[in-house]
């Protein structure tokens, strides 16, 4: 075996997975103001950044070939209702048509969801303590209109609620968005990594936690149950989320379904390397691109992650 490992151009040769630039997209907050740009404590490196000086860092993203952005807004006011999600005026619309504007061809995701936008930080709205997730489907598919409205060429609806994409789906069709695909959160487990996000996006929940919609992280069969349901209600692709600790997820809801799928390198994955890398106890490119490629080797066919920016740079440079 140790005869096509010896030279550096044979590896590459019958390599197996290849991260490619093609491969990754860019998550970035967005949030109200003009000239604003707050860094993140726990995600060194990751900003909130006003409309603005978005449009300024996007032209990085742009300039090295990364092909879709996904957009988290950061509200400018919040209630029980979450109706900041859906205000034209908001930071999310506002960016979706500015970067359409500047950056025609980049792709803009848009995160569909309403955690960030409720000053209780649940992902629907509350009844009696608990979610009601039919008044809660009604307001995600407004959110879900107002982005297609504001020039989203994807929605990624990340609530976990039963039958958020069929609802979504039908609310697209109807007022004549047929085209916008779907990328759904369909296996969202309840987990710990999500920690230094909800700093980002200020979305924690005041009251309880979210495991009675967010999925039981012991649970992969149930997983592929999850996956089967979106697909059946029209998801275009389907994610798993988190990535590192659900690798074995990623591969069986790829084995299971021929569709693509997306791996989300989140929040506390990206802050673990950095602590790690800061502390000189890892080399920061040799670990994240070894993580990227164990998502590939899964079968994620795109991933999510905050290292894209250097992911890119790495490539274009064609470092090993």
């Amino acid at each position: 075996m140790r005869r096509l490992r010896r030279k550096q151009g044979i590896r590459h040769m019958v390599r197996e997975n290849q991260i490619q630039v093609t491969d990754l997209i860019y998550p970035i907050f967005v949030t109200t103001g003009e000239n604003y740009e707050n860094p993140v404590p726990s995600m060194p490196g990751v900003y909130q950044y006003s409309v603005d000086m978005a449009i300024k860092h996007l032209e990085k993203v742009y300039s090295l070939g990364i092909p879709a952005v996904m957009l988290f807004g950061v509200p400018g006011y919040k209630d029980e209702r979450g109706s900041s999600a859906k205000d034209p005026n908001e930071a999310i619309q506002r960016a979706c048509s500015e970067t359409k504007k500047h950056f025609p061809d980049l792709i803009v995701i848009t995160d569909v969801c309403m955690c960030g936008f409720t000053n209780h930080g649940h992902c629907g709205i509350l009844k009696d303590g608990d979610i009601d997730n039919d008044l809660t489907l009604k307001e995600l598919t407004e959110i879900a209109i107002s982005h297609s409205k504001a020039g989203a060429d994807m929605l990624a609806p990340s609530n976990m609620m039963d039958g958020y994409v069929k609802a979504i789906r039908q609310g697209l069709d109807k007022h004549g968005y047929e085209n916008i695909p779907i990328m759904a959160y369909s296996a969202k487990f309840a987990s710990n990594f999500y920690g230094p996000f909800r700093d980002a996006a200020y979305s924690s929940p005041s009251q309880g936690d979210r495991k009675t919609y967010q999925m039981d992280s012991a649970n992969g069969k149930e997983a592929i149950r999850e996956v089967e349901l979106d697909i059946n209600e029209g998801a275009d692709i389907v994610m798993v989320k988190p990535g590192l600790s659900y690798l074995d997820v990623i591969k069986d809801v790829k084995q299971s379904f021929r569709h693509p799928v997306a791996a989300y390198n989140v929040s506390g994955e990206y802050a673990m390397i950095k602590a790690a890398t800061e502390k000189g106890w890892l080399d920061e490119k040799q670990i994240v691109m070894e993580v990227m490629t164990s998502y590939k080797r899964a079968g994620a066919d795109m991933i999510l992650t905050y290292f894209a920016i250097d992911i890119a740079r790495w490539l274009n440079n064609k470092e090993e």
